[in-house]
């Protein structure tokens, strides 16, 4: 994080692979970190806050490394970079990690997993759409360093921002529709108001309509460019701020 405010001062006007391999070696210890905790506890790593938050940053890497192989939306790092350091500051909190001995069943493990990588998706369009923000900032300002910049140009990062939350969503998607089977595995019934999990199965459903308006709006209503681009960040902003505590008043997502 700290080396990517030296590529802002640059302005971005090389292609730097120093950061680029930084996050490379975060994510195979954080991979590994994740692949330890699995085979200690015999269970998909999802299970609590500290688990969760390094299984989206987990996500958030290997999308940006896969998409940092072209040259031109490498910087994506350097914008992602602020966002990996909070999240990884805030899931070593004291209390997080609460470890659960029971064995989660595969239902559980599809339902989080699923859920986590749409998260790890909307946070990635949101770094795309900041960087947008910023181009286009720098554009209205008349900098020359948006012009000399290594940054992709904002119809790509628009392409890239809105595809993104596209797949973020379709996950998310998946990841409701099997929660009527885990419910139906733990309380018997496919739809239930049980107050252990209705906190959660509320604030879910307004993240689904929230990105769903989004979409909505850009493909039908041609809502692009700057407003997308801070529906995309405002969006992401609210799930960060919201779903710890959301999670800890559902005591079945606790």
């Amino acid at each position: 994080m700290i080396y990517s405010f030296f590529l802002w001062r640059k302005g971005f006007r090389e292609d730097n692979r120093i950061n680029y391999l930084l996050l490379l070696a975060g994510f195979i210890m954080n991979m590994t970190a994740l692949y330890l905790r699995g085979a200690r506890f015999g269970r998909c790593p999802t299970t609590n806050l500290y688990e969760a938050m390094t299984f989206v940053t987990w996500t958030l890497l290997a999308v940006y490394l896969a998409f940092g192989l072209w040259t031109r939306l490498r910087f994506l790092g350097a914008f992602a970079s602020p966002f990996l350091f909070a999240m990884g500051t805030f899931a070593l909190m004291p209390g997080l990690d609460l470890h659960n001995p029971e064995r989660s069943s595969g239902i559980t493990d599809l339902h989080a997993a699923l859920s986590l990588l749409s998260y790890g998706a909307f946070g990635l369009s949101a770094v795309a759409a900041s960087m947008y923000i910023s181009q286009e900032r720098n554009l209205k300002l008349h900098k020359m360093r948006a012009v000399f910049s290594m940054m992709p140009p904002m119809e790509r990062l628009e392409k890239v921002m809105s595809r993104l939350l596209l797949g973020g969503f379709v996950l998310l998607t998946a990841g409701l529709a099997v929660s009527p089977f885990l419910m139906k595995e733990r309380y018997g019934v496919y739809i239930t108001d049980n107050p252990e999990i209705a906190p959660k199965l509320i604030w879910s459903a307004v993240v689904w309509l929230i990105y769903g308006t989004l979409l909505v709006l850009h493909g039908r209503f041609s809502q692009t460019g700057r407003r997308f681009a801070y529906g995309s960040v405002g969006s992401f902003i609210f799930v960060l701020l919201t779903f710890w505590g959301v999670s800890l008043l559902s005591t079945g997502h606790r």
